[in-house]
């Protein structure tokens, strides 16, 4: 484990975060069961940032199925292991560290969340929710606490959809959604497909169906994780409680013009395809803003331009787009709107063009009893909380078709996430683990007295 000594050197914001914050927030006072520590969680945090970091020391590149994510789950599954609990692997290459419990013939708990980024990252988006399970196990270890369900550390693998369009990949094959899919067909920017890229790591692609999850064997998941939005930090409070997690629908779409001189070409006679797509763009966005959708999020967060020359009109733009929405009806239908409003566009200025689904997740609802749970912990640790939705998505959403989730959020500073400026202070986050560590007990004590509550809630994701 980090060693807590370098906590001062590498969380500058804690610092001035400390000075004000009474040291109760985060520590036990003596006698008292010990809380989680913001310092060992500031050195967990910068030792995983060191994994993937960019080579200008600004962001992390630490992308799903890559080298950098092997070693970051390395890291985390040797620090679980020195804890005392034992440490696998499954097909997709999520890790997965078990404390036993004292009933073995109970089903097991589970919290955790991913170590993978996107390019040019930040530092606490799914780290936060691993390192905060593992100072969650320090605290039941210091404690001496012994649960009557066996506790369940989840590492999912490949959470972000960045590389193959395709989020929360681990999280899918554990609910064995990716059992009857070709991973032949999900290439990263690279060509690289998600078949290579498991063998890359050692890890046999016809295998992925053995990552699937039995339901019986959980009771419950729980994951802590940054909030991704200004909500929290704006309104003073400490903690979120996630009752609805946005459903996100990714589109490739691919406009094919015709690739001809500059100088050459008159205006009138042109079959540009990044006009086009320029089109689609600015569609995008007025669908969003109309009144029907308020609340939906449409983002083109990629384009690639075909031959991508100054001197050429580009023959070929190939776009990725981000539907989100709260409502499964309403985010099928934007998607399909702005489909309509790219082949009209198409039509007109005569390019051909294909779009294809690449990805579609539904909208989640995360069950009650687990949300009051989590608001009797919060009461219980004296924090001031609110119930919100997720407009990101997450590997609960996916896991409470098969399992009851919950997600605990803290506040992201300025809202920011995705960009190497994403920045939680360590306090918040210990806040965080202590409403998870109470969370964790009361479903235990809740779960082994009236056994399984409810089903999952619906929603699916293919």
């Amino acid at each position: 484990m980090p060693k807590a000594s370098g906590a001062a050197s590498t969380d500058a914001h804690q610092d001035d975060q400390q000075e004000s914050t009474p040291a109760s927030a985060v520590t036990a006072a003596a006698g008292e069961p010990a809380a989680a520590d913001a310092a060992r969680i500031a050195e967990m945090l910068a030792a995983i940032a060191a994994i993937g970091a960019d080579p200008s020391g600004v962001g992390i590149s630490r992308v799903g199925f890559s080298q950098a994510e092997r070693e970051a789950h390395r890291l985390v599954g040797g620090w679980l292991r020195e804890l005392g609990l034992s440490i696998r692997q499954d097909a997709i290459g999520n890790t997965i560290a078990e404390r036993k419990g004292l009933d073995p013939s109970l089903p097991a708990i589970g919290f955790g969340s991913h170590l993978d980024s996107v390019p040019h990252g930040g530092r606490f988006d799914g780290i936060v929710g691993v390192v905060g399970a593992v100072e969650l196990v320090h605290q039941l270890v210091a404690n001496e606490e012994q649960t009557r369900h066996p506790l369940r550390v989840v590492i999912f693998a490949g959470e972000e959809g960045a590389r193959f369009g395709e989020p929360c990949i681990g999280s899918k094959a554990a609910a064995g959604h990716l059992a009857n899919r070709d991973l032949g067909h999900m290439r990263d920017a690279q060509g690289v497909s998600l078949a290579e890229a498991l063998e890359g790591i050692g890890l046999n692609p016809a295998r992925v169906r053995d990552a699937r999850w039995r339901p019986a064997d959980w009771a419950a998941f729980l994951e802590l994780h940054i909030e991704q939005a200004r909500a929290l930090e704006e309104q003073g409070l400490p903690i979120g409680i996630v009752d609805i997690v946005s459903g996100s629908t990714r589109l490739k779409i691919d406009l094919a013009g015709r690739a001809d001189h500059s100088g050459g070409t008159p205006m009138s006679m042109r079959s540009d395809a990044l006009a086009t797509a320029a089109e689609v763009v600015v569609a995008a966005e007025a669908l969003a803003k109309e009144p029907q959708h308020r609340g939906a999020r449409l983002t083109v967060g990629r384009l690639d331009v075909f031959p991508n020359s100054i001197t050429t009109i580009p023959g070929r733009v190939v776009l990725a787009v981000d539907v989100r929405d709260i409502d499964s009806d309403r985010q099928r239908m934007l998607a399909a709107q702005l489909v309509q409003r790219t082949r009209a566009a198409a039509e007109r200025r005569g390019v051909r063009f294909e779009a294809e689904v690449i990805a579609d997740t539904s909208p989640a609802v995360m069950p009650i009893w687990i949300r009051e749970a989590v608001s009797r912990a919060c009461d219980a640790e004296g924090l001031e909380f609110r119930v919100m939705t997720s407009g990101a998505g997450h590997d609960s959403q996916v896991i409470n078709q098969i399992v009851p989730a919950g997600i605990i959020f803290v506040p992201s500073k300025d809202g920011l996430s995705h960009v190497p400026e994403e920045w939680t202070s360590a306090i918040d986050i210990a806040r965080g683990v202590n409403v998870l560590h109470r969370s964790v007990l009361s479903l235990d004590a809740l779960l082994a007295e009236f056994g399984n509550l409810a089903e999952p809630a619906a929603g699916s994701a293919s």
